[in-house]
């Protein structure tokens, strides 16, 4: 019987517009670069992976700022490898910085509210575990989460995030479930799936893009309104 379930947010709940493959595109272009959308999208999920685990190293916005910089560089070089375009590393951090001047906003996937409501009436606990860096409250209170969910966890709040065992944990508290009757939802193998499994929380790996077709340790799902099914 499943008692609670936890939800990552970037990528899983909500994206940004414009994408980020577009802003990619539309920033290598201003630098001669060429890379295709599909070509960048493809690059992320590997170049995630190293972010990921620089940031469970330590994290990195409390990093000094040169080394922060490069940090953010190397991803940003991981990420154009990935789309078959090498760059140096003063290059990607150009390409890094000009990105960041580029505004964007959040928006939720079409299927996350309608798929938070059908949860909420099965009676689970329902909540966000989210390595999100910024004040969270004014932001999913925009995208309407807010009072849809009885919790929110953040890496904010619980430091340094997923996959750390504490952020899980204090998950669990918030819904006063034992670990083996909750499942934690994410588009990240390493940040989502292991962290979870590793507290004793089943785990599901959105693959939206079907990026992950070789992971057949976890259950794997397209959208999220298929959670409801594996309760």
């Amino acid at each position: 019987m499943t008692l609670a379930v936890f939800l990552d947010f970037y990528n899983t709940l909500a994206r940004f517009e414009p994408s980020r493959e577009e802003r990619q595109v539309q920033i290598c272009r201003e630098f001669g670069l060429q890379p295709s959308v599909d070509a960048i999208r493809k690059a992320y999920p590997a170049a995630d992976d190293y972010f990921y685990k620089e940031a469970v190293r330590s994290p990195v916005e409390k990093r000094p700022e040169a080394e922060k910089l490069d940090i953010f560089a190397e991803y940003e070089r991981h990420i154009l490898a990935g789309a078959g375009l090498e760059v140096d590393h003063p290059a990607a951090l150009r390409i890094w910085q000009r990105l960041r001047q580029l505004p964007t906003k959040f928006v939720l996937y079409d299927d996350a509210l309608p798929s938070i409501r059908s949860l909420r009436q099965t009676g689970v606990a329902l909540g966000i575990i989210s390595n999100i860096s910024r004040d969270w409250t004014r932001l999913f209170k925009e995208l309407g989460l807010e009072s849809e969910l009885d919790f929110i966890v953040t890496s904010v709040d619980v430091p340094p995030g997923k996959p750390a065992p504490s952020i899980f944990l204090k998950a669990l508290e918030h819904a006063g479930a034992p670990a083996e009757q909750a499942i934690h939802v994410g588009d990240q193998y390493h940040i989502d799936v292991v962290g979870a499994r590793n507290v004793g929380i089943r785990p599901i790996l959105l693959d939206r893009d079907n990026f992950y077709p070789e992971i057949t340790d976890c259950l794997r799902i397209r959208g999220l309104d298929e959670v409801q099914q594996h309760l």
